[in-house]
């Protein structure tokens, strides 16, 4: 987890670190992979949108119901564009199991 609290050395350090991953040139047998993950909320109308108008966006009412959560997983690889996507609604270890099979 990246998160920017005091800028020391050793973060500074660690960032170049996955700078270079990023700069490097492809490598035959070598698979560079990114992986990210994101939470998101799932919301639902109170109140059903009203139709756009020509020109203008879609009206929707600021009251919305909660309808839990989901989860985001993402692998993306730097060298061939290819990227698999999973979308759950946990969050735990059996999760990546499944995503990385």
């Amino acid at each position: 987890m990246w998160c920017i609290g005091t800028i020391t050395g050793e973060y500074l350090a660690n960032l170049e670190d996955v700078l270079d991953v990023y700069s490097a040139p492809a490598a035959a047998g070598v698979v560079r992979l990114c992986f990210d993950e994101r939470p998101c909320q799932l919301l639902d109308h109170v109140l059903t949108p009203l139709p756009s108008k020509p020109n203008a966006t879609q009206k929707e009412h600021q009251q919305y119901v909660r309808k839990g959560v989901g989860h985001v997983l993402l692998a993306y690889n730097l060298d061939t564009g290819q990227r698999q996507l999973q979308v759950t609604t946990t969050k735990n270890k059996g999760d990546y199991a499944r995503f990385m099979d």
